[in-house]
């Protein structure tokens, strides 16, 4: 059984020395405990963070490895006295303006959860400062033991997926009125950018897919059987996620043939004018050259022929634009 430390309080943020951050001589660790039951966070772990773990748990030295590692895909490890669990989450990252996976590894002991996300998530930081501001939150999540407070983090987090499937919704509701409003040229990068953010989004959420059902079969050992249906909302969640995903890919792939069969449509009408304009001026061209040649020709010498020979080749541009436009041409 892990030996667990005292729990201990949010520290504030070590003074900077010249406009920089020193190295954090303590872990950062953070804990809230109820009737026995421990809820330890440590947020972007560093190596003081880790080593603090590998010495106040007896951790398989695998799982410690995993943690370290922060590039691993979602999986569930079953030992002796407690879960490893590993899964992604998607997060906006500002720096380079696109969805990148939070990884989120959590240990599950019968009095103890250990969640270590690699990155700020909003859900998990927002539920632990819930639970340790407020006493009835705590009493609410901690009494039930470490199986509830474990769905209530994974189900915040995959609630959390909700927020920005709707606004890429949205984006795609906007793309669709600008390709039909004319500005099929604009919306190409938008397109692109909304395509590249419904891949990562499945990059992520697909292998967790295959973990949901062992989480539902080992969630046993640490939930008590009235709570069994919390587990089946998780991957409810899941599969609504993913079935929007599927729904977005086919929307922006349709989006997509649409606005290059309109860039094409507009290509069409301009060839179609410019072989328009091209075939009424052909015999206008065929008139000046026959006039134009280095040989006697009628009217030759005289300003009436000049101004007969114009007068021909407007009748005759009159005549075939006339013509082109009844035909449906131009």
């Amino acid at each position: 059984m892990p030996n667990l430390p005292k729990p201990r309080l949010r520290r504030p943020a070590p003074p900077r020395v010249d406009g920089r951050a020193p190295a954090p001589a303590e872990p950062r660790v953070e804990q809230v405990e109820l009737d026995g039951l421990r809820w330890i966070n440590i947020e972007r772990p560093g190596s003081v963070d880790l080593a603090w773990l590998e010495e106040h748990f007896d951790f398989h030295p695998l799982a410690h490895e995993d943690v370290r590692s922060r590039n691993q895909r979602p999986k569930i490890d079953e030992y002796d006295d407690y879960l490893f669990i590993v899964l992604n989450f998607p997060v906006f990252d500002k720096q380079v303006g696109r969805l990148n996976a939070a990884e989120l590894d959590v240990f599950v002991g019968p009095d103890f959860l250990i969640t270590i996300p690699n990155v700020a998530l909003q859900p998990v930081e927002y539920l632990f400062e819930r639970c340790r501001a407020s006493e009835e939150v705590r009493e609410n999540l901690l009494s039930r033991g470490a199986g509830y407070l474990l769905y209530k983090i994974v189900d915040d987090s995959f609630d959390y997926c909700f927020p920005m499937l709707r606004k890429m919704g949205h984006k795609l509701d906007d793309i669709e009125g600008d390709v039909f409003e004319g500005r099929s040229e604009e919306v190409v990068r938008d397109i692109s950018n909304v395509k590249q953010e419904i891949i990562n989004f499945r990059k992520i959420i697909r292998p967790q897919r295959s973990v949901l059902p062992d989480l539902e079969r080992t969630k046993a050992r640490y939930l008590s059987g009235d709570l069994d249906i919390y587990f089946d909302d998780i991957r409810d969640a899941s599969e609504r996620i993913w079935d929007m995903l599927e729904n977005y890919k086919e929307v922006v792939e349709a989006l997509e043939d649409t606005n290059e069969s309109v860039l094409s449509h507009r290509v069409n009408d301009i060839l179609r004018v410019l072989t328009g304009v091209s075939a009424i001026l052909l015999p206008l061209t065929l008139v000046a050259s026959i006039w134009g040649m280095n040989v006697r020709v009628p009217g030759e010498g005289g300003l009436g022929g000049f101004f007969a020979v114009l007068a021909g080749m407007f009748a005759l541009f009159v005549a075939m634009l006339w013509y082109f436009r009844r035909r449906g041409w131009l």
